[in-house]
């Protein structure tokens, strides 16, 4: 795979941006994805030169945008030595061959610079195995541009079998024997992510995964919810491995938290399959966060992104919570309105200062309530230490230590009911009149 960023040169490369307007497509659309490409040609570490776009009904097939325009971009990056023009559409490997001949410079599309940022941001196992199969995946078609002058091997007398296999032909084997061995290891990555969710379940602790859009601020959120040092980043795609923390509510409820990969728009259905096995939690997850930077013009538009991939990995339909970050950079409360009445549960917050966090640990508190079984106990008061166990494991809702028992109505974790057992006296159904709603008496 070509990186966009040589390791060997310390000039920044010059990059210019190209996107085709057809007619499903409306100007502005074509301006907001090459302004989100510009984004992600900052972070792979290129500086840009231009942008270009082109109308047309349809794609051309052998050179996208048609020869002339190409011609006339071409003579542009010429006369300011660009050094890689990226496509912000998936470009055919003839097309791309054909493009390389015209700007005789690199060519990238829009997956392979997506590629590119995810292979340098990988820092795990798991994550460079995934990068590297979807990058593979995508070099595999496109092999004929780099060998394409290599001749086959002859045969002839004494040589079995007539002509051999050609260079292509060979690299394409070695290209697929190497996709299988990484797809047998992330196998085996999935089979452990799947002890590691068996271990968590012993614990009956909930999951709860923080998704959205990238650079919307998941990863200060999940710092902030959790105290982790999570890498966070103000670029796109800062942090590219999944991070899963502890996190304890104000219920006194265990849950945890897991960070995963940003999402974006037109994000390769290559790396959806790629990145099966780090998706896989969010599929598991009890509970979505759907993190958006509210502060970003094309907030709703991310939100529709966000959903799309979720729907593609099978993810729709789970509870979810919209947490509004960024919420410090509004002047008033009225800007944030408009997402509080399009999505009444959602939450207002600022993952940096602090602002709404209270707010919505309360709210994910009461999500993921309906796993705790609420029950009254009574404890003999000598019995110190299941008082203090209870609270350390449950949320006290109402207690009373008048009488030779102290009573105490709770909401415990199911591994712990046997240990509770000899204490219980009655157990509420979930969602009961009592549950949640009683007040703390007592001393």
């Amino acid at each position: 795979m070509k990186a966009l960023i040589s390791t060997n040169t310390k000039r920044t490369e010059r990059v210019f941006l190209i996107g085709l307007e057809w007619k499903s497509r409306s100007s502005l659309e074509v301006r907001e994805s090459l302004e989100e490409l510009a984004e992600l040609a900052a972070t792979a570490g290129g500086a840009l030169v231009g942008t270009g776009t082109q109308k047309l009904d349809m794609p051309v097939s052998a050179t996208f945008i048609g020869s002339g325009k190409a011609e006339e971009f071409a003579v542009y990056c010429r006369a300011n030595t660009v050094d890689t023009v990226v496509f912000d559409d998936e470009l055919s490997p003839a097309q791309s061959r054909n493009l390389e001949v015209i700007f005789n410079c690199k060519i990238l599309d829009r997956t392979a610079l997506i590629l590119d940022i995810f292979g340098q941001r990988a820092r795990t196992r798991e994550g460079k195995l995934q990068v590297e199969l979807a990058q593979l995946q995508h070099l595999l078609p496109r092999l004929t541009r780099y060998w394409g002058h290599l001749s086959r091997q002859s045969g002839g007398i004494g040589m079995r079998g007539g002509e051999g296999e050609s260079q292509l032909e060979s690299d394409r084997r070695r290209v697929q024997e190497r996709i299988d061995k990484i797809r047998e290891e992330l196998d085996v990555v999935q089979r452990q992510r799947s002890t590691q969710r068996s271990g968590r379940q012993r614990h009956l602790w909930p999951l709860a995964s923080i998704v959205g859009y990238t650079n919307a601020g998941k990863s200060t959120l999940l710092n902030s919810l959790t105290g982790a040092s999570a890498l966070a980043e103000d670029k796109l795609f800062a942090t590219l491995d999944p991070t899963t923390r502890r996190l304890r509510l104000p219920t006194n409820q265990n849950a945890l938290l897991t960070d995963t990969v940003g999402f974006i728009r037109k994000l390769p259905h290559g790396l959806v399959e790629a990145f099966k096995a780090t998706l896989e939690e969010v599929v598991q997850a009890d509970l979505l966060l759907h993190v958006v930077d509210v502060s970003h013009p094309r907030a709703l538009d991310q939100i529709v992104a966000v959903n799309t991939v979720l729907e593609e990995i099978g993810a729709q339909g789970k509870p979810t919570i919209m947490v509004f970050n960024k919420i410090d950079r509004f002047n008033t409360g009225n800007e944030l309105q408009k997402f509080t009445e399009l999505f009444p549960n959602g939450v207002g917050v600022s993952a940096k200062t602090g602002e709404g966090i209270p707010a919505l640990l309360a709210e994910l508190g009461t999500q993921l309530r309906p796993i705790r079984q609420f029950v009254e106990l009574a404890v003999p008061h000598e019995n110190s230490d299941v008082i203090a166990r209870l609270h350390e494991v449950g949320e006290v809702i109402e207690r009373d230590y008048e009488g030779e028992s102290a009573r105490f109505k709770a909401r415990i974790p199911p591994c712990c009911h046997a240990e509770f057992a000899p204490y219980i006296v009655k157990e509420f159904p979930n969602g009961s009149l009592a549950d949640g709603r009683g007040c703390v008496t007592g001393n």
